[in-house]
């Protein structure tokens, strides 16, 4: 697979790397452990390199998955995984927890999980707005310097958290949802991002699933599955959204493609820096993600998409208000 630097730095990895959150939880029962491991297994072996986890995925448990999948081939990989939440004795989410201690306590937790004995990129996972960002950058640079930390994210987070954070410790990247139905990261993060030389990865690029055109307005969702709160996921949202896939299908149409490389392709094209982290949990889905990053959208056929996709106003929020509230500071 084509490889990409993210930012200024000096992390290479695959130009499309895998968000590894669904093989535990959110998207209804957890697959079967052993599969999940076969399946990172073969993502390394087709080229694949970047693989995301978190401690709060679980929690834990996909940390434990991930580090047993990939032992076996830990120089040939990059593991990015994240901090910043606190969890009760039965692993309940309490709220978030940058402070510097806190921090220099999960690493540990984190590095034991995952086999390893230095974490290549290490993101907070959500701002604390209880911790001046300075702490946090400062903290995550002392662990860089102890040889705990290669390099150092932000997911979610604003342009000016992005410029504080990135005086104290330079960011190699950082995370935010981004697809051709969640576009915010245009307004300001992406150019912040370019101005500083900081790599971006789109979580969610195919919208959680529903860019891959194989979600209906008649499709139901197990009752465990986070799509069930996402007011972007009701029916009435999915069927006004149906206009997004419609034009992703005419274009993969064109092109030989499935609905989903599209989607990848087109995030694929807007900077050299950009690196997709889709999910997946099936190997056909693996091998059809992958063939993304040999589609070619040409500028003719990017001025097409976003001539369309500009005439099709999104419908529902991403995310629950709630949630909502602690993403963009």
């Amino acid at each position: 697979m084509q490889k990409r630097t993210l930012g200024k730095s000096n992390l290479e990895v695959s130009a499309l790397g895998l968000g590894c959150m669904g093989m535990s939880y959110a998207y209804g029962p957890a697959p079967d452990k052993q599969e999940m491991i076969q399946l990172l297994r073969m993502a390394v072996e087709r080229g694949m390199t970047f693989f995301d986890t978190a401690e709060s995925y679980g929690p834990y448990v996909n940390e434990e998955l991930v580090g047993e999948a990939l032992a076996p081939y830990r120089e040939n990989v990059v593991i990015a995984t994240k901090f910043g939440f606190h969890f009760g004795p039965n692993a309940e989410r309490l709220g978030l927890s940058s402070k510097p201690e806190h921090i220099k306590h999960v690493v540990e937790g984190s590095l034991k999980r995952l086999r390893i004995e230095t974490i290549d990129l290490y993101y907070q996972h959500r701002v604390d707005p209880e911790v001046p960002i300075e702490d946090v950058a400062g903290t995550v640079k002392e662990l860089i310097e102890a040889g705990k930390v290669k390099h150092f994210g932000l997911s979610e987070a604003g342009a000016q958290t992005i410029r504080r954070a990135h005086a104290v410790q330079p960011l190699t990247a950082v995370q935010s949802e981004y697809s051709l139905w969640t576009r915010d990261p245009e307004a300001e993060a992406l150019p912040t991002c370019e101005e500083l030389g900081i790599g971006f990865v789109p979580f969610s690029p195919l919208g959680s699933g529903f860019l891959t055109g194989k979600i209906a307005t008649t499709t139901t969702f197990d009752p465990s599955d986070i799509r069930t709160s996402y007011p972007r996921f009701a029916p009435e949202a999915r069927q006004a959204n149906q206009a997004l896939v419609d034009l992703l299908g005419r274009i993969a149409e064109q092109k030989k493609a499935t609905t989903a490389q599209i989607a990848l392709a087109w995030l694929l094209a807007q900077k050299p820096w950009i690196v997709p982290i889709p999910g997946m949990r099936k190997l056909e889905r693996l091998d059809e993600n992958m063939g993304a990053a040999g589609v070619e959208l040409t500028s003719d056929d990017l001025r097409e998409i976003e001539s369309a996709a500009s005439k099709i106003k999104v419908q529902g929020s991403r995310l629950p208000d709630a949630i909502l509230k602690m993403t963009g500071r």
